[in-house]
């Protein structure tokens, strides 16, 4: 194909989109971008369309998301003096790009202000409604990234250029005829730069402080949010970035745009795979209520694509199993982190654990740890049977009500356990898998082991192993233990605390956490083995 562009296909496209309303002046919303971004299909005819992937993602349904507004309301019930800071940094990585035209003016962002979403033509609102879009990612200079100062959403804009002269930036260069019609169509002019490729733009919404407040009063600060940190830490630093997982690689090139654009090999889809498909399932249920933009369809392969996302790249477990001592079959299991990061990583509500299981040749069940029951709780975990307690990390499980987790537990100044954001201040615990090459011994304290996995020499980076001892009683040889690894990304207790709280956003997320309780977790991997004959254990009776 040749760079020239037949006029004709360049001034339909250019009056099509350049017929829609003026957009705000720093950004634009997601439907100027759509007519020359969908209708992309790769080489082998697979569709790969940017904003009906984009659509459907976690990254754009951010200001939609019901437990975040649930998760704000219930910061502003626990610290009203200062619900305009909460709000404004609540709005910070969920409603970026109306948070950012608010400072922009001289204003505080805003959030319940903008809901709910519905059809109205306000600008700010569409803003919000847009969530993480296209105009956001694209439009952060190359400046400070990967600095303190960039975190908590402090990317880069540039302000300074008049409307309709504002660049936006992509990793590929494109040619004047398309330079046209895009800045026809958006106000924006695409510049090429390689930084929309770097870990470190992501960082950007993705490494969190947040403050602690009493009393109205900033007393400290909580790391809430730290993958990059970690993947800082960690092996994959050298191998893969933020977007060579999240961002993948269709099996065959793509152009960017339907519109003529030529063939790129290093293209990337949008899809956003990561880890929330419990929230996806919720976007699609109660889509009517929440305004969802994306189809029943595209949803569900979103949340299809999420799942096996996480049971082709999140883990491995194995076990080992042998007669043990006094009656009783050891198994040793181990756990393999495959992320660039901790798992689970991010925000503090989610959760991986093991669940084991040990029948006889009967097919009875003699010991079980980690049952997910059907409200979402685990069985034995002292979490949730208990807001104020925690489960411990453990290195050796004799009894069914010890559960492994791998988890962070928040804490306040005085101690007590807290789901609280805004007023937790430290980690009593944090024992979520380290990633390859993580040094527990020498991370920094924002993304330290906390608790009992800190001293235990079986918890290192890239792993853990954790012995369970089953007393045999009268099982019948031989035995068969499974070992499974479970994910939720918003636990029980997460989502039971809120039940505390009259605000309705709280009570609508808990009545449809209730509702969905059957489906809000996963298992990431599982593995078996027999254990023929055990000591203790009766023999299988004989056929006569």
């Amino acid at each position: 194909m040749t760079t020239a562009r037949p006029a004709a296909a360049l001034l339909a496209c250019a009056l099509a989109l350049g017929a829609r309303a003026a957009q705000p002046s720093l950004f634009a919303t997601s439907d100027r971008c759509s007519a020359c971004h969908n209708g992309i299909t790769t080489k082998a005819g697979r569709d790969v369309s940017i904003e009906i992937a984009w659509r459907a993602s976690i990254m754009a349904n951010s200001a939609r998301d019901p437990y975040w507004q649930a998760a704000v309301s219930r910061e502003i019930a626990d610290h009203p003096t200062v619900r305009a800071n909460i709000e404004d940094e609540c709005a910070t990585c969920h409603m970026p790009m109306s948070r950012f035209e608010a400072h922009a003016a001289g204003r505080t962002g805003q959030i319940f202000a903008h809901l709910p979403f519905g059809p109205r033509g306000n600008p700010q609102d569409r803003l919000a409604e847009d969530g993480v879009s296209c105009a956001l990612c694209h439009s952060i200079e190359d400046a400070k990234l990967g600095t303190r100062e960039s975190y908590d959403g402090g990317f880069v804009v540039d302000t300074s250029r008049r409307p309709g002269d504002r660049p936006v930036y992509g990793p590929f260069a494109v040619e004047a005829g398309l330079d046209r019609v895009m800045h026809s169509a958006t106000g924006f002019r695409p510049i090429q730069s390689q930084h929309v490729k770097r870990s470190e733009l992501c960082a950007t919404c993705h490494t969190l402080f947040t403050p602690t407040f009493r009393n109205g009063e900033k007393i400290g600060e909580l790391p809430e949010q730290m993958p990059y940190v970690e993947w800082l830490h960690g092996a994959f630093r050298d191998v893969q970035s933020c977007q060579d997982c999240h961002m993948p690689k269709p099996a065959t090139p793509a152009p960017i745009a339907s519109v003529l654009g030529p063939v790129h090999e290093d293209f990337r889809e949008h899809t956003f795979p990561g880890a929330n498909f419990f929230m996806l399932g919720m976007l699609d249920r109660y889509r009517a209520e929440l305004d969802v933009a994306a189809l029943p369809p595209e949803l569900g392969l979103a949340r299809a694509g999420t799942l096996a996302f996480l049971r082709d790249a999140a883990a491995r477990i194995s076990v080992q199993a042998r007669p043990g001592k006094r009656g009783t079959v050891e198994a040793e299991v181990s756990v393999e982190n495959l992320t660039g990061h901790k798992l689970p990583t991010a925000y503090p509500s989610r959760r991986v654990w093991i669940h084991l299981l040990v029948k006889d040749a009967r097919g009875r069940t003699i010991f079980e740890s980690g049952r997910l029951n059907d409200d979402g709780s685990i069985a034995g975990n002292d979490n949730d049977a208990d807001p104020r307690a925690y489960e411990p990390h453990h290195q050796r499980i004799t009894r069914p009500d010890e559960v492994q987790i791998y988890e962070p537990i928040l804490a306040a100044p005085d101690g007590t356990i807290t789901t609280g954001l805004l007023t937790a201040v430290r980690y009593a615990k944090d024992n979520r898998l380290l990633p390859a090459g993580f040094d527990k011994a020498t991370a920094p304290p924002e993304i330290a082991v906390v608790g009992g996995a800190a001293t235990d020499p079986e918890f290192r980076g890239g792993g853990h192993r954790v012995l369970y001892v089953v007393p045999l009683g009268a099982a019948v040889a031989p035995l068969k233990v499974e070992a499974e690894l479970w994910f939720q990304p918003i636990g029980f207790r997460w989502a039971m605390n809120h039940t505390f709280y009259q605000q309705a956003e709280s009570q609508r997320f808990v009545g449809w956490y209730r509702e969905m309780s059957g489906s809000t977790g996963t298992r990431l991997a599982a593995a078996s083995a027999v254990v023929q004959r055990v000591r203790g254990a009766r023999p299988p009776a004989r056929r006569r």
